[in-house]
């Protein structure tokens, strides 16, 4: 599959997902659990791979890495937004200095 293929088809998942029962998947739990659970694993999965960054682990890193894209995407389709804006985000950055881009966030 490719890459892409693979975030939408997981994206489909996930939308799939916010009218399921909370018992009849981890997604649909944490749908229901709300926004602040989400964030929680959010967080813990952005801790878990800097330590495993930290720890040199290629493996574990990405595995850690793996888990934090997957939090994030449930955040994002939690919030109604799709891989679609972020990939629209990096399009508009591509190329640009990082320190021009930055720069331009103060001024919005």
């Amino acid at each position: 599959m490719a890459r892409t293929d693979t975030l939408d088809a997981l994206e489909l998942v996930l939308e799939q997902r916010k009218g399921a029962s909370a018992d009849s998947s981890y997604v649909a739990s944490l749908y229901h659990k709300g926004l602040n659970k989400i964030l929680e694993k959010v967080g813990e999965e952005a801790t878990e791979t800097i330590l495993a960054a930290k720890d040199g682990d290629k493996d574990a890193l990405v595995a850690e890495v793996s888990d934090l894209w997957f939090h994030t995407m449930v955040m994002l389709c939690y919030e109604g937004l799709s891989v679609e804006h972020i990939m629209t985000e990096l399009d508009r950055r591509f190329g640009l200095s990082g320190l021009d881009e930055k720069a331009s966030r103060t001024k919005r």
